[in-house]
């Protein structure tokens, strides 16, 4: 990950777009490969080596910086994913990780159940970036630490060089790819290969997408899988949608593999990004788990590595729609490894405590489990329905972004490091109290897109307060016709004009200073006036 800089380009030319095009579907004839020994790539999608349809579903964890973090491998994991990417340094930029260093970080994956996707550093933004080094520099690094990665192809994905470059020079990527690529393979590299887009990883001017097909040629063993990431420059779901289709349609292997909620050259539309990749049944791997530097620190999944801090960001990937809970599926090779099948036991019938109008804490008696418990999953029920809400490595939650006056029911799961999950445990029903403390707020409200009878909208609500706000409800009036027909970013309901949104977990907690978005698609008539008042938890707020 790296801020994008400068005002680049978004759209290459309709000629190149073409060419590209069609140099992808020359690609359906891949050169012929050896069985595989671990990962391999068939028609477009990444297979284990029992032919298992594999989709990545996890997240970045930044290694190199934080070697005494590795226990966030068994925190991810509880979390409900199948795969992290491990940052780690060819000693140009940061200090070394050596073979050593490397063995044990693919142990832990293993121990922990995890597909370790491993990534170089010290090329992001060569050409641009002062101190990067070459893709060709990446794979000596590679080729040093060979001897602890044979064997691994299993388990282990090599992504050459992230983000290897930046805004300058980066037409050489295709050739620097393809030959950083063969250096491996003759040096008797077997594993599935990942490589990131220039442009920051962004890949703005489409070099990646346009010689994707010419990459994957020039692979002996077909064995390359591109990794897009997504940060401003894929700011609404047009653009998402065009740049993953594109792959897929060529069937080119494509996984998303960084991208955010907001960042400094833009907001990127992390929903979209969500969806689709679930529509298409792509990978995905947010960034990142903890530890960012100041400038970017609202990317960090969870406060201070410690999986029971959540923030907005984390909550939204883990626990959101189209999410890691609700859509991860762990890697075959683990299931079929002969080591623990057995589930904890059930853990104890939670009970409530400071229920508010928008929250409640939950205490429940703690599973056991032969090897271990390593953390909970609470859920909500409703009917015969239930929705991931949070996770916890103790045997309490807090949960925030309920809905006052309302009824809402509770159970907990427990996971062991295996990934094994206990029975459910008993339910505990919360009715949260009607109203709400104020919350001083300002509401930035604008239509981004419309057509005949119906638009887009998106709300900016922010909190000019001097604290958190933890759990909200967001009232306006529609001066007109409008009906909210989707919402992101929270639950609508509607009664003729008034619309009341409440908080999605990932959105519930406002720091102070900070802001949440939220995104709407209506129906309306001819014309659509703008609301001119909202409430928060019953108090007004400014509109700008």
């Amino acid at each position: 990950m790296r801020p994008h800089t400068g005002n680049a380009p978004r759209l290459a030319t309709v000629a190149t777009a073409l060419l590209g095009l069609l140099l992808s579907f020359l690609s359906l004839s891949t050169p012929a490969q050896a069985a595989p020994t671990g990962f391999r790539i068939q028609d477009g999608r990444l297979l284990e080596a029992s032919g298992n349809d594999f989709v990545m579903r996890g997240v970045n964890h930044a290694h190199t910086w934080y070697p005494d973090r590795i226990s966030s491998l068994a925190h991810i994991k509880a979390k409900g994913a199948n795969t992290v990417r491990v940052v780690l340094s060819s000693g140009d930029r940061w200090t070394r990780n050596d073979a050593a260093d490397v063995a044990n970080v693919v142990s832990q994956c293993k121990r922990n159940r995890l597909i370790c996707v491993l990534e170089v550093h010290d090329t992001t933004g060569y050409g641009e970036q002062s101190g990067a080094v070459t893709l060709s520099r990446a794979a000596d690094y590679w080729i040093s630490v060979q001897s602890v990665l044979a064997g691994q192809e299993d388990y282990v994905i090599v992504n050459i060089g992230n983000e290897p470059y930046g805004n300058t020079n980066y037409t050489a990527w295709t050739a620097d790819t393809k030959a950083a690529i063969q250096k491996l393979r003759d040096a008797g590299f077997d594993h599935t290969i990942m490589v990131d887009a220039p442009n920051w990883g962004q890949d703005w001017a489409f070099t990646m997408r346009d010689n994707a097909a010419s990459v994957f040629a020039a692979d002996p063993d077909a064995n390359t899988v591109f990794s897009i990431h997504m940060y401003g420059v894929f700011d609404t779901a047009a653009e998402i949608t065009a740049y993953l289709n594109r792959f897929v349609t060529a069937r080119l292997p494509i996984v998303v593999g960084e991208f955010g909620h907001d960042h400094s050259d833009g907001n990127p539309d992390e929903d979209t990004i969500l969806a689709v990749t679930q529509q298409l049944r792509l990978g995905y791997l947010g960034w990142s788990w903890s530890g960012n530097s100041s400038d970017v620190g609202y990317l960090d999944m969870v406060a201070n590595f410690d999986p029971d801090q959540l923030t907005s960001w984390g909550q939204r990937l883990f626990n959101g729609a189209n999410g890691i809970a609700a859509t991860a599926k762990e890697a075959a090779i683990y299931s079929g490894s002969g080591g623990d099948t057995t589930p904890p036991t059930a853990p104890g019938t939670p009970t409530a405590s400071g229920v508010t109008s928008s929250s409640a804490t939950l205490t429940w008696a703690a599973a056991s489990d032969a090897t271990g418990v390593t953390g909970y999953d609470i859920v909500r029920i409703s009917g015969g329905t239930e929705t991931a809400v949070t996770s916890s490595t103790r045997t309490t939650a807090t949960l925030t972004g309920l809905s006052p006056a309302t009824s809402h029911t509770f159970a907990v799961y427990a996971r062991d490091a295996a990934g094994n999950r206990s029975p459910r445990s008993g339910t505990v029903t919360v009715t949260t109290s009607p109203g709400g403390s104020p919350s001083a707020c300002g509401v930035g409200y604008r239509v981004t897109g419309s057509w005949s009878g119906g638009f887009q909208g998106e709300i900016v609500l922010r909190n000019t307060g001097p604290s958190a706000i933890n759990g909200w409800t967001l009232r306006w009036t529609f001066p007109d016709s409008q009906r909210i027909t989707n919402l992101w970013g929270g639950t609508a309901t509607q009664s003729g004009s008034e619309v009341s949104v409440a908080a999605a977990s990932y959105t519930a907690t406002i720091p102070a200073s900070g802001s949440v978005t939220l995104g709407f698609t209506a129906t309306r008539s001819t014309a659509n006036p703008s609301p001119t008042a909202f409430t928060l938890n019953g108090a007004d707020c400014s509109v700008s």
